[in-house]
């Protein structure tokens, strides 16, 4: 074995900055817990001794806990007042859940992913899949928090309008079901947007929908919105003017199956809306950053839930184009084509 003293140290870099990164992310959790970013929000430099008592947490735990998002270039740091200032585009992304970039659920997934090892490592030696409701309970809630952002920023501004004759459909008056829909943020999206359309929520998960029943409540749409138990594959209804899948496909045990029964759900001239995690076709194309995420994610949380269901296809979250229109083709629908995208997701549309 011959080694390349270069080589060598630049992949000891590399782990060093990964390692930080990865010791970092709990703390940021507790910063989001705690009510330390949203406290540091817009109030300017703070010593530590000023956000422990505008946070009532203990002066020590939070000295420490700055120092170590200073390092991590979080927040900034001016020696000579050894005060502590988070900026405004950081607080966009710590501090404010409104925000289009907030990403503080990111970090409540990565704590289910943590706590979850010791399932996944059974689930690798054995073969076995692991379900959604297995998980540790907070990525339920941090999967809703990650993927609101999101929703509130481009679902009814840009998403819906790619789509043609889905906003007329919605303005009118449509009959809609979100399938996979978890605590219930897209689809109360939705209800806000377009009062004079009904949404029927489904999720197999019951404590999802539980969540998603206070939350419609809380958000003033209970008179238009309604959540049930119920599968991709079994939930009722008929002549549905459109159908949503929201980051949820590629989770599936059979999702030729459920594109099958989203096809006999749908009126003759419905269609059927399908975000998934954004990907391109080929794993060579997807070594980047933002795929790094999705494979990770997708090994612990997605494939997993996939191959513990009936058939277990296992698409994993970057499955690309081509696969999903394979996915659509086989379930029946003639014509499949990708309407818009981000960054983080691809929007599809399929009609009979």
């Amino acid at each position: 074995m011959t080694i390349d003293q270069a080589r060598l140290e630049a992949f000891v870099g590399k782990m060093v900055a990964d390692m930080g990164a990865a010791i970092s992310a709990p703390l940021v959790r507790l910063g989001d817990r705690l009510g330390l970013y949203k406290q540091m929000a817009g109030a300017g430099p703070l010593s530590a001794e000023q956000l422990a008592e505008r946070s009532g947490v203990l002066e020590r735990y939070v000295r420490e806990w700055l120092n170590a998002q200073a390092a991590s270039g979080y927040v900034d740091y001016d020696p000579a007042t050894e005060r502590y200032t988070l900026g405004d585009e950081a607080a966009m992304v710590l501090a404010d859940e409104r925000s289009p970039v907030f990403m503080g659920g990111a970090f409540d997934i990565m704590s289910a992913a943590f706590a979850d090892q010791d399932k996944l490592l059974d689930a690798f030696r054995h073969g076995r899949g692991l379900g959604w409701h297995e998980h540790d309970k907070c990525l339920f809630s941090g999967t809703e928090r990650f993927f609101r952002s999101g929703y509130n920023a481009h679902l009814v501004p840009e998403w819906i309008p790619a789509i043609e004759g889905a906003r007329e459909k919605l303005e009118a008056g449509a009959r809609v079901a979100d399938v996979g829909c978890g605590f219930g943020a897209s689809t109360i999206v939705m209800a806000k947007a377009w009062p004079n359309s009904r949404f029927i929520g489904f999720d197999y998960h019951e404590p999802s929908i539980a969540a998603a029943r206070e939350r419609a409540a809380e958000a003033g749409v209970g008179d238009r919105v309604e959540f049930q138990v119920a599968g991709a594959k079994d939930y009722p209804g008929r002549d549905y003017d459109l159908v949503t899948f929201f980051d949820c496909l590629h989770d599936m045990g059979d999702p030729v199956g459920a594109a099958r029964h989203v096809r006999e759900s749908i009126d003759d001239d419905g269609i059927w809306m399908l975000v998934e995690p954004f990907a391109h076709d080929s794993v060579a194309d997807n070594l980047n950053p933002v795929g790094r995420i999705y494979y990770s994610a997708s090994t612990m949380i997605c494939t997993p839930c996939s191959l513990a269901q009936e058939v277990g296809l296992g698409l994993g979250a970057q499955a690309g184009e081509r696969r999903l229109r394979q996915v659509a083709t086989e379930g029946g629908f003639g014509r499949f084509h990708r309407a818009t995208e981000t960054p983080f997701n691809m929007v599809f549309e399929a009609r009979a």
